[in-house]
């Protein structure tokens, strides 16, 4: 970067965190005028070069919270970081919102994540960036084929760890922090702080100081909770009566890429502009939905888990579980997309009879009792949608056909690669 940072005197607001006078007029610029509970907490302690742990809810501001002093001490110590996340689309928003605040400093990114071209990543690598922002398995990849040294780094951010650990990342986690410099800084936030993550935060940091600004499971107190115990036959009459209801953009979340495929489509034949976003689909296409979304295109959007944490929109009315999440854990993370910045939000589960005990969970990890809403009377129900079947061959490949077994998709076979 251009010139090294150096911190102002403390006074008030971004002022007081001892961040560079010059980081703090692009705050300034930004629109950035207080810090979140997290941020100012988080970024006086990483400043000093200090192992850190911060325990936050979704959408509480992490982000600038590692960003800040990353982007600061980098400049004084001439190395690179590197920020670890769980999903693609985190890592896209990491990077741009990263961008805002560095763009005017000269920061250089480069963003490694699946489903991009392997030689635009080899390209930007080259060009000796600041910050590494990447999936694990990606990054994985590279270190695999030599493209990537990490020798440099100096700084290691692992963001949203939990959901890293969930799904399936660790070892790939512990390759890297076994690669990277013994002497880096390791900033590690996350939600929740299972016992893996105890295990490996003790493993690999030096005496971390941990910073929780909320308890694990709390949610925002301006998001209202609502639930709804339904049969699965009646789920989509009541998806169409709320989405009557309610005006302003709705995420539903869905707990298979399959069912998602299917409430995209009825969303669709009601009237409502709506996309999806689930790992079936390609980064082009997971571009397209989040952009649509953010700009209004799309008043829907239909997602699977993988969009918990990795939506940042703000604006959003109403969350609505179409399904309930796997984990207790997951419901926190899904309903943090509404009710960011300040605003107020709606988070809406439909469950069947045979869930109570998952509510059960839920209610436990959030220490509040979920309301269970009167079925309102529901627009008749629509002709069924039917998908496209897919069969997988024993060579781990799916096959998609429609009709029976002379039509002519089905003769023509229509194999592709299943890429889960």
């Amino acid at each position: 970067m251009n010139s090294e940072l150096k911190p102002l005197p403390q006074q008030v607001g971004f002022h007081g965190l001892t961040i560079a006078p010059k980081l703090v007029e692009i705050l300034t610029r930004l629109n950035f005028v207080t810090p979140t509970p997290i941020q100012r907490q988080a970024i006086p302690a990483a400043l000093t070069g200090k192992d850190l742990v911060g325990i936050a809810q979704t959408g509480t501001g992490k982000t600038l919270a590692f960003g800040i002093p990353m982007i600061q001490r980098l400049s004084q110590l001439r190395g690179q970081g590197l920020i670890l996340l769980p999903t693609r689309e985190l890592a896209l928003q990491v990077d741009e919102e990263l961008k805002k605040i560095g763009h005017s400093l000269g920061l250089k990114t480069a963003v490694l994540i699946g489903g991009a071209s392997m030689q635009f990543q080899i390209r930007d690598i080259r060009r000796t960036p600041h910050l590494i922002i990447a999936t694990p398995g990606r990054l994985a990849d590279h270190l695999k084929q030599r493209t990537l040294s990490l020798a440099n780094i100096k700084i290691v951010v692992l963001d949203e760890a939990d959901r890293m650990f969930d799904i399936g990342f660790a070892p790939e986690i512990k390759r890297i922090l076994n690669v990277v410099p013994k002497g880096r800084q390791t900033l590690l936030f996350s939600a929740t702080m299972p016992t893996e993550i105890a295990k490996m935060a003790a493993e690999y940091m030096s005496l971390p100081l941990r910073i929780e600004v909320a308890p694990q499971g709390t949610t925002a107190n301006n998001v209202e909770h609502e639930i709804f115990i339904v049969s699965k036959e009646v789920k989509l009459q009541l998806l169409d009566k709320l989405l009557s209801d309610y005006s302003g953009s709705v995420l539903v979340f869905s707990r298979t890429k399959h069912g998602a495929k299917k409430i995209v489509r009825v969303i669709r034949d009601m009237g409502h502009s709506a996309a999806e976003i689930h790992s079936n689909r390609s980064l082009a296409q997971r571009k397209d939905a989040m952009a649509g979304f953010k700009s209004g295109k799309y008043r829907v959007l239909v997602a699977t888990d993988i969009a918990a944490r990795g939506i940042d929109v703000t604006g959003i009315e109403l969350v609505i579980n179409y399904d309930l999440p796997d984990n207790s854990e997951d419901y926190v993370h899904r309903i943090g997309r509404t009710g960011r910045a300040g605003k107020s939000g709606k988070a809406i589960s439909f469950a069947t009879p045979d869930q109570r005990g998952d509510i059960k969970s839920i209610e436990r990890l959030i220490k509040k009792a979920l309301p269970v809403a009167a079925l309102p009377a529901l627009p008749p129900r629509r002709a069924p949608i039917v998908l496209p079947k897919e069969e997988f061959s024993h060579q781990g490949f799916k096959r998609s056909y429609s009709g029976g077994r002379n039509s002519p998709r089905s003769r023509r076979g229509n194999w592709r690669q299943n890429k889960r």
